[in-house]
C-alpha cells in the first residue's frame, strides 16, 4: 500500500460527530452454560451435537464462557475503544419452551449484563434473535409455521418489559437470510433442512415475526429505537454475457431484494416469487405488519458476490466465482471494501433508509500467538481500516451512517466452522479462556480516539 493509499484508508474525518463505535457478539457463540440456570436446548445445541454437522465436532457448550465472565468481557469492550456493545439474547434461556413459563434466572443474567454495560458507560444494542430457536418450537415446525412468529412476539414482549427501561436500541432479527436459506435450503446451518418450500415459508414467518416484534416493542417502550439486521452483498456478473447478467439479477433478488423489499414496503419481488414457485402464506394485514416503520437498518457486510449462470445448480442458479488477484480471508471470502460503500449508498439512494448502522463487519485470519503472548494480526487491522474508510466515503456521498460494530469482540464458536475460524479483536485461548487483545483491537481503539481527537481540534 502506498503512502497516499494509506492516508486515504485512514481518512475517517467524514464520520459524524455522534458516530457510534461498537463491537458485536451473539449468545450461542460466546455464552456457554447451555444447561445452567434453566436454559433449554436450542436448534444449535441439537445441530452442533449431530455428528458431521460442525467442523471438529465442536459445540457451543462452553464457547467463551461469557456467562461466567461478564465483568471481564465488559472491560474488554472498553479496552478496544467501543462505546456500544451489540449482543443477542438467548430465547431458550428466557422462555425455555419457546412459549409458556418465563425463566427469571435467564432474565436476571441479561439484567446484570445491561447494568454492567451502563455502569461502564457502554450503550447496549440488543438483538432479540440470533438463530438460537428453542428446540421445543422446532419440534412443532419451527419457522415454517406461523405460530413461531407469534411466540417470538410474546418472547419479545417479555424481554422488553424487563429491559426496556435501560435498553433503547433493539434489533428484531439478525440475518434472517441465514436462518431461512442456509438453515432450511442449504442445510449447513441449524436446523439443517434442504427444502425450498420450507425455506420460503421460514423466510416469510421470520419477516412476520419481525413485524409482530416491532409492534410488541413499540407497545412496551414507545421511545425505543427499532431496527432489523440483514446480511447483504453486492452481486455482480462475472462477464457481460446475457446469462451471467441475468444470474446477477437473480442472485441480487435472493440475497438482497427478498430481505429488503418487504421490510421497506415494496412487497416481495415478483421475479423471485416466480422463481421459487412457492405460495407465500400471506394473511390480511400481514404485509402492513412486516413493513412497519423502523428507526434504523443494520447492514452486516463481509463480501461481494461475483456470479456466473448455473442452470443446473440450486436456486438462484447463480454460481459464485473469484476474480484473479483478489485477496481472501481465512473463510475464503473476498476482501472488497468498496462493496460496503456500494451497499450503504444503495440503501440510501434506492431504498431511502434514513438511518444506517454497519452492525457487523470483520474478517477471520489464522492468528498466531507470539512467544511474549501477544497476537499481531496486520491483515485484520488493514481490513478494518479499509472498511471504515469505505464507511467514511459513503458518508461523504450522503449515506446516513450512524455507527459501526466490528465483528467480533471475541474469537468464538463460528457456527458450522467450529473454533477453527477466528474473527475476534480479542484472542481467546479456549483451553484456558484467557483473553488477549490483538493488535487489531488496539488499532480499533486508536482509530476511535483519533477521530474523536480530530473533532475536538476542529471544535477548538
Amino acid at each position: 500500500m502506498t503512502i497516499s493509499e494509506r492516508k486515504s484508508v485512514n481518512d475517517l474525518s467524514a464520520l459524524p460527530a455522534d458516530f457510534t463505535w461498537g463491537v458485536a457478539t451473539a449468545a450461542y457463540q460466546i455464552e456457554g452454560a447451555v444447561t445452567e440456570d434453566g436454559r433449554a436446548p436450542s436448534i444449535w445445541d441439537t445441530f452442533s451435537h449431530t455428528p458431521g454437522k460442525v467442523a471438529g465436532g465442536d459445540t457451543g457448550d462452553v464457547a467463551c464462557d461469557h456467562y461466567h465472565r461478564v465483568p471481564e468481557d465488559i472491560a474488554l469492550v472498553k479496552e478496544v475503544g467501543a462505546g456500544a456493545y451489540r449482543f443477542s439474547l438467548a430465547w431458550p434461556r428466557i422462555v425455555p419452551g419457546g412459549d409458556g413459563p418465563v425463566n427469571e434466572a435467564g432474565l436476571d443474567f441479561y439484567d446484570r449484563l445491561v447494568d454492567g454495560l451502563l455502569d461502564a458507560g457502554i450503550t447496549p444494542f440488543a438483538t432479540l434473535y440470533h438463530w438460537d430457536l428453542p428446540q421445543a418450537l422446532q419440534d412443532r415446525g419451527g419457522w415454517t409455521v406461523r405460530e413461531t412468529a407469534e411466540h417470538f412476539a410474546a418472547y419479545t414482549a417479555v424481554v422488553v418489559d424487563r429491559l426496556g427501561d435501560r435498553v433503547k436500541d433493539w434489533a428484531t432479527l439478525n440475518e434472517p437470510l441465514c436462518s431461512a436459506w442456509i438453515g432450511h435450503l442449504e442445510g449447513t446451518m441449524a436446523p439443517g433442512l434442504t427444502d425450498l418450500t420450507a425455506a420460503v415459508r421460514a423466510s416469510y414467518h421470520l419477516h412476520l415475526g419481525h413485524g409482530l416484534a416491532v409492534q410488541a416493542i413499540r407497545a412496551a417502550t414507545p421511545d425505543a429505537r427499532v431496527g432489523i439486521v440483514n446480511n447483504l452483498s453486492p452481486v455482480e456478473a462475472a462477464t457481460d454475457r446475457e446469462a451471467d447478467r441475468a444470474a446477477a439479477v437473480r442472485g441480487d433478488g435472493h440475497i438482497n431484494r427478498w430481505w429488503l423489499d418487504p421490510i421497506l414496503g415494496r412487497g416481495y419481488p415478483q421475479d423471485m416469487v416466480d422463481l421459487y414457485g412457492v405460495e407465500l402464506p400471506v394473511r390480511e394485514g400481514d404485509m402492513e405488519l412486516i413493513s412497519a416503520p423502523l428507526d434504523w437498518m443494520g447492514v452486516n457486510y463481509y463480501f461481494r458476490q461475483v456470479v456466473t449462470a448455473d442452470a443446473t445448480g440450486p436456486v438462484p442458479h447463480a454460481k459464485q466465482v473469484y476474480l484473479p488477484g483478489s485477496r481472501h480471508t481465512h473463510m475464503d471470502w473476498e476482501v472488497h471494501a468498496q462493496g460496503l460503500e456500494q451497499l450503504l449508498l444503495r440503501l440510501t439512494e434506492e431504498y431511502g433508509v434514513q438511518r444506517l448502522y454497519v452492525t457487523e463487519n470483520g474478517a477471520a485470519y489464522q492468528d498466531v500467538v507470539l512467544a511474549d503472548g501477544s497476537v499481531h494480526d496486520p491483515e485484520r487491522t488493514q481490513y478494518l481500516e479499509e472498511h471504515l474508510a469505505a464507511c467514511a466515503r459513503a458518508v461523504r456521498k450522503g449515506a446516513p451512517l450512524a455507527g459501526y460494530f466490528a465483528w467480533s469482540l471475541l474469537d468464538n464458536f463460528e457456527w458450522a466452522y467450529g473454533y477453527d475460524k477466528r474473527f475476534g479483536l480479542v484472542h481467546v485461548d479456549y483451553a484456558t479462556q484467557r483473553r488477549t487483545v490483538k493488535s487489531s483491537g488496539r488499532r480499533y481503539a486508536e482509530l476511535a480516539r483519533e477521530v474523536a481527537a480530530g473533532r475536538s481540534r476542529k471544535a477548538a
